[in-house]
């Protein structure tokens, strides 16, 4: 791995193609065309108000997610479609803003890889220009998909996380950064504008065991589940609690931003199952977020979970499947874990009168 800055992407990727003499060389050209796609889209979200209708909602549309999209989702979406249909490595692709998958024209030839994406992560921080994101899978198809030329199903995308050929995010911040694994580590790229080339300018990129972060929204606090509690309650007890230390809490509602902090200096995110809606099992994608997210944390060293198991062991059960999600340094998912398994009688039980104040509400 060099110390310097000064490979590009598509050399990185040769260099990690050599370990693999029999490789055709496909997942390197899938990649490259996935990071062209993301060039795409990081011209576009730098126009901010300036783009055609960035801003608004799509017509009044509504995802898959009963999310409203905005046209920078759609737009987003169609320009992953484009760049990756026509190259022949993919026998299918699925989003987060289509509700089934999305077959190979007939016209293009098909290949054995999958790829799984959500175009635009956080684009509701458009409107206040805060960093949002695209994050990405690659599965292999299965064997009948690539022998037989059938089209892809539903159930094709269903693998456990731990099955992804690689997985990546490109982060569109001051800088447009691409963080990427192939399975041998994690490396980060920022684009040069002048050669409009990703540059390695992070290899190796390690998160480190211990913290004193953490990421939750605590507006959610109510619905908690009580080993979540517990440990939010901790930190916030500080050096006289029981962790000894003191915890800043960070909260960007970002995934990617999120995610990216967290690789570059430690954290702990957690967007865990709650009890707000019963529906729900929890907020975020199996498929589009955790997995691809939960690979980068685990081949950097961290660590992801639900909370009680990890997350790339999930089998999926639907393609826009919700899951809850505990990411980030090692130690601490390990200790969240460790609560959601430890009998509740372990824990100490309420005050028997709560907190008062000389006044009335």
């Amino acid at each position: 791995m060099p110390l310097t800055g000064r490979w590009t992407l598509t050399r990185y990727l040769i260099e990690e193609r050599r370990r693999y003499p029999d490789a055709s060389g496909e997942l390197n050209a899938l990649i490259l065309d996935v990071s062209l796609a993301c060039k795409a889209i990081t011209r576009i979200v730098a126009m901010g108000q300036l783009g055609a209708g960035a801003n608004g909602a799509a017509g009044g549309a509504v995802n898959v997610q009963g999310e409203v999209q905005k046209p920078l989702d759609v737009l987003s979406n169609d320009i992953f479609l484009r760049m990756n249909e026509w190259n022949g490595h993919l026998a299918g692709m699925a989003s987060e803003e289509m509700d089934d998958p999305r077959q190979i024209p007939e016209a293009y030839a098909r290949g054995k890889y999958l790829l799984v994406f959500d175009p635009l992560d956080g684009s509701a921080n458009i409107d206040v220009n805060v960093s949002v994101g695209s994050i990405f899978s690659v599965l292999r198809a299965p064997a009948d998909v690539i022998a037989g030329g059938r089209d892809v199903t539903e159930a094709d995308f269903l693998q456990p996380g731990a099955t992804q050929v690689a997985a990546g995010y490109a982060l569109y911040g001051p800088a447009t950064m691409l963080v990427l694994s192939v399975g041998n580590g994690v490396a980060g790229f920022t684009l040069d504008p002048n050669l409009g080339e990703f540059v390695l300018t992070h290899p190796g990129i390690r998160v480190p065991e211990d913290t004193q972060e953490f990421a939750i929204n605590t507006s959610n606090s109510r619905f908690w589940e009580p080993p979540v509690k517990r440990y939010v309650d901790e930190c916030l007890a500080g050096k006289t609690g029981p962790r000894g230390k003191d915890f800043n809490m960070r909260w960007i509602a970002s995934m990617v931003a999120e995610a990216h902090r967290i690789l570059m200096r430690g954290g702990v995110f957690m967007y865990p199952r709650d009890t707000k809606d019963a529906t729900k099992p929890g907020r975020l994608r199996l498929l589009y977020e955790a997995n691809p997210i939960g690979f980068l944390m685990e081949q950097a060293g961290g660590r992801a979970s639900t909370g009680r198991q990890p997350v790339l062991g999930v089998k999926p059960a639907s393609l826009h499947q919700r899951i809850g999600l505990v990411f980030g340094s090692a130690n601490e998912v390990e200790r969240i874990e460790r609560y959601h398994h430890e009998p509740m009688d372990d824990v100490a039980p309420p005050p028997l009168f709560a907190p008062r104040s000389l006044f009335r509400d």
